[in-house]
């Protein structure tokens, strides 16, 4: 009899691997077709954060860009201005300088009051200039001058930032 329990489990067990592997295989196409699914599902999640990101960075240099042209347009302005009050103050200088000339006349002679005098035409005619020449204009003339004088303008640099520090120190 053993034989004959034998020969049946042997034929059902082939019966079995076959009932087995069409649920393996079945859930095997199950799994691939999910990851498919996943997997195409990444790339479309990939290719949307790529555009929002793309859109993030254009709005962004979009801002950047009217930024930097509003502050060009204030720099402009307030040059412009700095340029009209340095003016204004070296023609000041200017009539001060002038008008103290006969003091310096009687204090310490003509040849002084001359000095004072020609200091005060070379300072409104510096002003004049100043005035009638524009920002872009004045810019150029002082790179020029860098360019034929570098260690001049290096030493007015270091003077005048060594003038400004003091003044805004206290």
């Amino acid at each position: 009899m053993a034989a004959k329990t034998a020969k049946p489990k042997a034929a059902k067990a082939p019966a079995a691997e076959t009932t087995t592997e069409a649920p393996t295989s079945e859930a095997r196409s199950r799994f691939n077709a999910a990851l498919d699914e996943a997997k195409a599902g990444a790339a479309a999640l990939k290719t949307e954060a790529r555009d929002k990101a793309n859109a993030y960075a254009g709005d962004a240099r979009a801002r950047g860009e009217d930024w930097a042209a509003d502050a060009k347009t204030k720099a402009g302005e307030l040059a412009v201005e700095g340029k009209n009050k340095a003016g204004e103050a070296l023609s000041g200088l200017s009539r001060i300088v002038d008008e103290n000339a006969p003091a310096i006349d009687e204090k310490l002679g003509q040849k002084y009051g001359d000095y004072a005098r020609s200091a005060s035409r070379s300072i409104q005619n510096t002003a004049t200039t100043l005035q009638e020449k524009s920002v872009e204009e004045l810019g150029e003339n002082a790179r020029e001058y860098v360019r034929q004088n570098p260690g001049k303008s290096l030493g007015i640099a270091a003077i005048a930032g060594f003038l400004l520090s003091r003044i805004f120190r206290r």
